[in-house]
C-alpha cells in the first residue's frame, strides 16, 4: 500500500477509480479496507481515497486514539490534496468515530471540502439531554471504567453489542481486528468532542447525515446534526451501525448527494 507522510506520521491509503475525489475516514476497530469494501462500485465514477488512521496501518501506533489529533491530520491532508490527488476540494465521508473526525476536520478546512457525509457519528455531546443518548454514554463510560481492558478481544465484543453493530466477529480475531481492538482500549471517548455546529452550518458545502434506524441514541445525534447544520438526512436500515455495509442502497444515496454537490 502507498504511504502518505503527514506531520511526521506515515498513513497508508488505497486509491480506486479516477473521477472526483472522495476521502473515506473509517471509525473504530476496522481499518479502511475492512470498513469500505461495499463502496468499491463507486469507483466507476469517483476516485475513492481510503485512508488508514494512525494505529490501523503499518505505521507507528500512537499511545492513544484521539479524534482531535486525527482531525488535525485529516485537515493537513485536505491542505495537500493538490499534491497527491490533483484536486482543490474533496468529498469527505466518515463512519462512526471517523464521522466525528470528519466533522472536526471539515470545520478546520471548510474551503477544501466539496461535501460532507457522516454516518452515525457518536458525537453524543450534541444530543446531551436526550435520554437515549445519555444512557448510552453512561454505558460506554462504564465499559471503559470497568470492562476487560486487559483483554481487548473481550472488550471489543461487548463494545460491538453496546453500539448496535451488525458485525460478526471471528474467534480468534484476525490481525487487523486484533489491532483495532487494542486501539479501542486506548480510545478517547467521542462524547468528549465539541462539534462546532455554528461554524459547520455556516460552511458553504452541503452536508448529509445518515443513520441505520436501529438506535434511538444515534438517531438523536443525527437529528440534531440535521437540524443544526441544515443537512440532508437519510435513514438506511439493514446493517445496524455499519450503514455503509448495505452496499447499493447507501451507495445510491451517497452518489446522488455527491453528484448534486458537484454542481
Amino acid at each position: 500500500m502507498p504511504t502518505l507522510e503527514v506531520d511526521g506520521v506515515d498513513l497508508q491509503y488505497e486509491v480506486y477509480g479516477d473521477g472526483p475525489p472522495v476521502l473515506f475516514i473509517h471509525g473504530s476497530v476496522t481499518n479502511g479496507e475492512l470498513t469500505w469494501p461495499a463502496q468499491r462500485p463507486l469507483a466507476d465514477r469517483w476516485k475513492l481515497i481510503i485512508i488508514d488512521r494512525p494505529g490501523y496501518g503499518a505505521g507507528s501506533t500512537p499511545e492513544r486514539e484521539d479524534f482531535a489529533a486525527d482531525a488535525r491530520l485529516i485537515a493537513r491532508i485536505l491542505d495537500r490534496l493538490g499534491q497527491p490527488w490533483g484536486a482543490d476540494r474533496v468529498h469527505v465521508v466518515g463512519h462512526s468515530y471517523g464521522s466525528v473526525i470528519a466533522l472536526l476536520a471539515a470545520a478546520l478546512r471548510p474551503e477544501a471540502v466539496r461535501s460532507l457525509t457522516v454516518i452515525e457519528p457518536p458525537a453524543f455531546g450534541v444530543a446531551s439531554g436526550s435520554t437515549a443518548a445519555d444512557e448510552l454514554v453512561a454505558r460506554l463510560k462504564d465499559h471503559w471504567r470497568n470492562g476487560p481492558l486487559n483483554d481487548p478481544p473481550a472488550f471489543l465484543r461487548r463494545f460491538v453489542e453496546l453500539v448496535g453493530s451488525a458485525a460478526r466477529l471471528p474467534d480468534p480475531l484476525p490481525p487487523p481486528l486484533a489491532r483495532g481492538a487494542a486501539m479501542l482500549v486506548v480510545e478517547r471517548g467521542p462524547w468528549e468532542a465539541d462539534i462546532p455546529l455554528r461554524q459547520l452550518a455556516d460552511a458553504p458545502f452541503p452536508k448529509l447525515v445518515v443513520s441505520g434506524g436501529h438506535s434511538a441514541a444515534f438517531d438523536a445525534v443525527c437529528d440534531v446534526l440535521e437540524r443544526e447544520l441544515g443537512a440532508d438526512r437519510a435513514v438506511i436500515a439493514g446493517a445496524g451501525h455499519s450503514v455503509q455495509r448495505t452496499g447499493e442502497p447507501f451507495n445510491r444515496r451517497l452518489d446522488a448527494f455527491m453528484t448534486a454537490a458537484q454542481g
